[in-house]
């Protein structure tokens, strides 16, 4: 049985950013895609690297993590739950994203 993962949208995910709140949002994509634009917040950390540099993510925090349209996202996600992190995936993934990129 697979585990659910918590999911947000990437207007939810936009509004709490223009609130100014504190998250930490996590890209999974790879690096060629990243290039074409991304949240400016988000740290980039390509899904085949999660288990490499898990040291690099804090535990007491929240993450959201984004893919071009979910699915990776939600791969790294539920890998990353089940090492005991809190995660949510932003579903529609960047093909969804209407906010700013850099």
């Amino acid at each position: 049985m697979e585990n659910e993962l918590n999911t947000i949208t990437p207007a939810e995910v936009e509004k709490l950013l223009k609130e100014g709140k504190k998250i930490s949002i996590i890209d999974v994509r790879e690096d060629e895609e990243v290039v074409a634009g991304k949240i400016p917040e988000a740290k980039h950390i390509r899904l085949m690297e999660i288990p490499d540099r898990l040291k690099e993510i804090e535990k007491d925090q929240e993450h959201i993590m984004v893919c071009r349209s979910g699915r990776r996202s939600e791969n790294a996600g539920l890998f990353l739950q089940e090492q005991g992190f809190k995660v949510k995936n932003m579903v529609g993934g960047m093909l969804e994203w209407e906010g700013e990129t850099k």
